[in-house]
């Protein structure tokens, strides 16, 4: 047994279950580091070219948005979507700061407020949204179309702008703020599904990604 590791039982290729030693990302890393054998070499570069360039975006952020960038076009998503995906994460860390400075929790208080945002926005949490897409653990967002991010930023950014304007503080005040701005998003929402006759809210994700880009070629 190795310190911080923990016995859980896994399924193995009989079927039954067996106590496994698991251990967490950080703690497999730190036993590859201290493997002597030159096998581990290469795993052993990796994790210091990794440190490296984190260094390196603590000293210049640009370069986080970049590695973000260049991480999304390896999995398959246009140049539209990304600038997209990223500008929506600029207006949920804006979102953030403003609840942080106004006394609002981090962990449940956020999730809370966020499904409150959702709910009002399309007519779902962040949890059935995800249920209705088929994902599990994956990021929600991640799996979303143009529409459904700009639906997302419009509320959050709703939520923000209120918040500042009515001076709301703590949670009780900062979730009136999040169900209306939501709700400045779910009218706009309605109003274009209304004109569209079709849905914003959608079952499709990105899971198959790969598949889907092959497919598309070759039609």
């Amino acid at each position: 047994m190795v310190t911080k590791c923990n016995q859980l039982k896994l399924p193995a290729s009989d079927g039954k279950y067996y106590g496994t030693d698991c251990a967490s990302t950080e703690t497999l890393f730190r036993l590859i580091q201290t493997i002597p054998s030159q096998k581990a070499e290469p795993f052993k570069l990796w994790l210091a070219k990794v440190g490296y360039d984190r260094v390196k975006e603590i000293e210049n952020p640009e370069l986080i948005q970049k590695r973000m960038k260049e991480i999304y076009k390896a999995k398959g998503y246009s140049d539209v979507w990304i600038e997209k995906r990223i500008r929506g994460i600029a207006v949920r860390d804006e979102l953030t700061d403003e609840w942080k400075v106004r006394g609002v929790k981090e962990g449940r208080e956020y999730s809370i407020l966020t499904a409150e945002i959702s709910k009002a926005t399309f007519g779902l949490t962040p949890s059935e949204y995800t249920k209705y897409k088929g994902l599990q653990k994956e990021n929600l967002r991640d799996h979303m179309n143009d529409l459904e991010l700009i639906f997302t930023m419009l509320g959050e950014a709703s939520t923000t702008t209120i918040a500042r304007s009515n001076d709301a503080r703590g949670f009780g005040q900062n979730k009136e703020a999040a169900t209306e701005g939501g709700t400045v998003a779910g009218i706009a929402r309605k109003e274009l599904e209304q004109r569209s006759r079709k849905p914003v809210a959608s079952k499709d994700n990105y899971l198959d990604m790969p598949e889907k880009i092959k497919r598309k070629l070759l039609k």
